[in-house]
């Protein structure tokens, strides 16, 4: 059966589209998510996507974490269910404490959109494992506020752990601590990354391939555990 991927619309919400398409790209069947509705419609996994969630009033992420679709989703991801929170949709994980740290500022006070090489360094994750450690990617950044940051103890777990699931290489963009581009919970089934996998999913519209991976990694996922599409076994 086809896996189902939710991929949630917060108001500002701008790549949400992006994301559903890459879903459908990779196999899985998109299904729209509403931020007021608590229902995940029996989704195997959730995208949060990119952009300006509430317009990014008070912080970022900082309203979305309280929408009530994300009740379901925290219920839902510490029950196991793989969840991708891309660059807002990262902020809004954090937020939610479902990952550490805080992403803020750019450290050079400017918005960066660019190609962006980042080397792969976890990859037991949900999101992740068709990838090979070590491995380049090229993918898309595009942010003011991409800047990840945590206390010294943090950072230094999540070295230990093996939950840094990437980096930025040639060049950091947003002065990120020790170069960390997304982070794992874990259980590694909740993953944030501030570049857009999603926009490197087509030769037409992308500088590569390579985001297609991360979506291609789930539904391997899901189909290891023995997951179907209508909801976790």
């Amino acid at each position: 059966m086809t896996m189902r991927i939710g991929v949630v619309t917060f108001p500002g919400s701008l790549d949400d589209g992006d994301a559903a398409r890459a879903a459908r790209i990779a196999g899985a069947e998109a299904v729209r998510l509403w931020h007021g509705d608590p229902d995940l419609h029996g989704v195997d996994a959730v995208v949060l996507p990119g952009g300006f969630s509430y317009g990014d009033y008070l912080r970022c992420g900082a309203i979305a974490r309280f929408a009530p679709v994300m009740e379901s989703i925290i219920d839902a991801a510490r029950g196991g269910l793989p969840v991708l929170g891309i660059c807002n949709g990262f902020q809004v994980l954090c937020e939610a404490h479902l990952l550490p740290g805080a992403l803020t500022r750019n450290q050079h006070l400017h918005f960066r959109n660019r190609d962006q090489w980042l080397k792969v360094e976890a990859t037991g994750t949900a999101w992740t494992n068709g990838f090979t450690p070590g491995q380049e990617i090229l993918i898309p950044v595009k942010n003011g506020e991409g800047c990840f940051v945590a206390d010294t103890k943090t950072l230094d777990a999540l070295e230990a752990e093996g939950r840094v699931i990437a980096r930025y290489i040639k060049g950091n963009p947003n002065g990120s601590q020790r170069d960390i581009a997304g982070i794992t919970n874990e259980a590694g089934n909740v993953v944030g990354i501030m570049p857009h996998p999603e926009h490197a999913v087509e030769a037409l519209t992308g500088p590569s391939l390579d985001g297609l991976g991360f979506f291609t990694s789930v539904l391997r996922s899901l189909a290891k555990d023995g997951q179907l599409a209508g909801g976790q076994q």
